[in-house]
């Protein structure tokens, strides 16, 4: 009998989740916060380094620090400033919005420490003297703008102008910024026209006031500009500029249009794929993938993330990694309705078995994002935060969304008998008597010997890496400035650029580039590179001949030193240690250390041929690299901990094994069982990573081409190289030790997470 309640208990629910969706979703995403890549703005890296001799930059220093810029970013009136601590000793400033780079340098890091001095350079008061946050711009009798300042002791100014009345006839009391005592006296410094000069007004009486009113023949906005900083308050510490980048609005919105257009068409192609493939079930994953987005994009706005770049690659990217999960669910599915179960009873013990391998997965998987985050830099943290996010995501909604809502159709009867709604063939289906087990089902591999061949994979991978040995011993990579000192300058005109034309605008300003590169569809965006470090002057001379050429807010510059990309690189290994001594330690407990060690020479393997590849092919290498090949790490374990998950189902059923032949056997049905899996997961993963580097933003090129090999890798080593080396040690057991105790002899306690 079937129960229809459970089906309309089904359109109630997602018409009910269609609903809040449809209604919510687009306030949501105008709420996000985005990076300065997505909507142009400044970033600058400091180095905090001491004011006064002796001083140490303690945690505590910096945290006063941060506060102080917190301040002085508030005057520019940014949304959501993005200020981080990086390190020992750096912080990170990002203004998305902002569009005067200039204005915004001199606001984070001019020192506005006031003093006042008689003629002689004597100081009578300074900043200390001045209530805290009381500056404020103001107007003049004559309407023109000043700066009005209130005082602590109105008794001690009182004194200080009676002091400079005294020294008639040059009673004049002289107001400074950031004076430094004993460098030049007052009249040298007014006769070179400093700008550190403010005012200096005549004192015709004694004044008992608490209030001090500066002029100084300025603009409006540079009276404002100067209580801005009066009000912040100053540094506590010298602040050097690292590495510093601006990007136009044009760039981010051109950049957001691109990506979002990309993951959309790969987010599509996956859900005709999923319906195609798997039917029903496709239908109830892409119901789930939509929920899925809506959270993932919901808890991101709820935490104030900064979406950017990587972080829209990061959610493409977990829509196909989402999929994983259900399709190593449906696939058990179908192997238990293949042996005669009925379809509710397929339907149970298809997630019960699928439960173990999804977990495990995951947590690997998550073990690379949390690493990625802690050592990346912040549009790495950016990624990782939305990696992570779409991991826990996934896990809740393709595991229980998917089994709740497809459990209404399977315990409504609808579906009993009909296993072609699931994608089954009826002729593949045996009876239920004939005792089949899911290991002994046949699969389409049967005729390929994987572990008979593993010495011709061996011998293909171990060329690849000797050769890519070679290249980067000889070619070396080509960083980008992320990496090594230098400037790059990225332009967008509205028509097609060539080479030539901008060779000519470069040395028309007397520059000599690394290298210049063509990208977009119509080559109508250029980057240059140059070796050299551009001073705040030439930064501003460069973009102003750009811009005015090609159109206003067309250009965009970035500089780093050394030091920054040095740091980079160590984080990036350190990063990639840490997560592999940390699956190691995981695969380890939940398996045993053969296969921990196995997963890593894998995961190894195809970090480190992303690298060559990049070697090879002389593609930048450039801080979404890193998070590419720190990706590739997390998807790699993931892959090769389902094939082993089903090694280790097989030695349970198996009991002791006596020979490399069963040995053998073992491994080989256990990569032949997960192969369709693996290809459907690759293949829906590498849909979004070719939608990323066909349709996405030329920003994130280099980074979808490093996913795009890195996929490939991870697949090619799960089948043919982890399982392959975990038999060759496990052989050597055998031999050494007689027939193998299976992995639940082994254990007195469960080793499966209950569901």
């Amino acid at each position: 009998m079937v129960k229809r309640s459970r089906i309309i208990a089904f359109f109630l629910i997602v018409l009910l989740f269609a609903g809040l969706m449809g209604g919510t979703t687009d306030s949501i995403v105008k709420k996000i916060n985005l990076g300065l890549d997505l909507q142009g703005g400044f970033e600058v890296l400091y180095k905090v380094e001491p004011a006064i001799k002796g001083q140490k930059i303690t945690k505590d220093v910096l945290n006063s620090t941060v506060q102080a810029l917190d301040k002085r970013v508030n005057a520019l009136g940014v949304n959501e400033p993005n200020i981080q601590i990086e390190g020992k000793d750096r912080i990170r400033v990002q203004l998305a919005g902002v569009k005067n780079q200039d204005e915004a340098r001199k606001m984070l890091s001019t020192e506005a420490n006031i003093s006042f001095r008689d003629v002689n350079d004597k100081k009578m008061m300074d900043g200390t003297d001045l209530v805290q946050g009381s500056a404020k711009q103001s107007f003049d009798e004559s309407g023109n703008p000043d700066v009005v300042l209130k005082l602590k002791d109105r008794n001690k100014f009182k004194n200080v102008t009676k002091k400079i009345l005294d020294m008639s006839p040059n009673n004049q009391l002289i107001i400074w910024m950031d004076f430094q005592e004993g460098k030049d006296s007052y009249k040298k410094e007014l006769s070179k026209k400093n700008p550190k000069f403010l005012s200096n007004p005549s004192v015709s009486q004694v004044l008992n006031t608490d209030s001090v009113q500066i002029t100084g023949h300025f603009t409006v906005e540079e009276a404002q500009n100067l209580a801005s900083l009066l009000k912040a308050g100053a540094l506590p510490v010298k602040m050097k500029e690292e590495y510093s980048t601006s990007v136009g609005a044009k760039f981010g919105q051109h950049s957001l249009n691109t990506t979002v257009t990309a993951g959309v068409i790969g987010v599509l192609v996956i859900f005709l794929f999923m319906i195609g493939y798997y039917r029903l079930p496709g239908i109830i994953a892409t119901v789930t993938l939509f929920i899925y987005i809506y959270l993932t994009l919901l808890i991101f706005y709820l935490i104030h993330g900064v979406l950017t770049l990587p972080g829209i690659a990061a959610l493409v990217l977990g829509v196909g990694m989402a999929v994983d999960a259900n399709i190593i669910t449906y696939e058990r599915i179908k192997e238990e309705i293949r042996v005669g179960r009925t379809i509710k009873a397929a339907f149970h013990a298809g997630n019960k078995s699928s439960f173990i391998a999804i977990f495990d997965a995951n947590i690997t998987t998550i073990l690379a994002a949390a690493v990625l985050f802690v050592y990346g830099n912040s549009s790495v943290k950016g990624f990782a935060t939305m990696l992570i996010i779409s991991i826990l995501l996934s896990f809740l909604t393709a595991v229980y969304g998917a089994r709740i809502f497809l459990g209404f159709w399977v315990n409504s009867n609808l579906l009993k008998n009909r296993p072609g709604w699931f994608g089954v063939n009826r002729k593949s289906i045996h009876n239920l008597a004939e005792n089949v087990d899911t290991h002994d089902l046949s699969t389409r591999f049967d005729k390929f010997d994987f572990v008979k061949h593993r010495k011709i994979f061996y011998t293909i991978s171990i060329a690849l890496t000797v050769l890519g040995i070679i290249f980067l011993a000889i070619f070396r990579l080509n960083l980008s400035i992320d990496f090594s000192k230098g400037t790059r300058l990225q332009i967008m005109a509205k028509q097609p650029l060539t080479e030539q034309q901008i060779r000519s605008d470069i040395q028309s300003l007397h520059l000599t580039s690394e290298d210049i590169v063509l990208g977009g569809n119509k080559n109508q965006v250029g980057v240059v590179r140059f070796k050299d470090d551009f001073s705040k002057q030439k930064e501003e001379q460069v973009k102003s001949y750009f811009d005015k050429k090609y159109g206003h807010n067309t250009t965009s510059l970035s500089k780093v030193s050394p030091t920054v990309g040095k740091e980079l690189a160590k984080n990036a290994i350190i990063s990639l240690i840490i997560a592999a001594i940390g699956i190691i330690i995981y695969v380890s407990l939940r398996f045993e250390w053969r296969m921990g060690l196995a997963a890593i020479v894998s995961l190894l393997h195809d970090a480190f041929l992303i690298v060559a590849f990049f070697s090879i092919t002389r593609l930048e290498v450039d801080l979404t690299f890193i998070a590419a090949v720190l990706t590739i790490v997390g998807y790699s374990i993931n892959d090769t901990i389902v094939t082993f998950d089903r090694i280790r189902d097989n030695m349970k059923s198996k009991g002791r094994v006596k020979t490399t032949e069963e040995l053998a056997n073992i491994v080989n049905a256990g990569i032949r069982q997960t192969l369709t899996r693996s290809i459907n997961t690759v293949l829906t993963v590498v849909i979004t990573a070719l939608a990323l580097l066909i349709f996405g933003s030329e920003s994130i090129r280099n980074f979808s081409i490093a996913l795009l090999v890195g996929l490939v890798m991870g697949c090619y080593s799960s089948i043919f190289i982890a399982a392959q080396l975990w038999f060759d040690l496990k052989k050597r057991e055998l031999k050494k030790k007689g027939p193998l105790k299976t992995v639940k002899e082994k254990r007195k306690w469960s080793d499966e997470p209950q569901v």
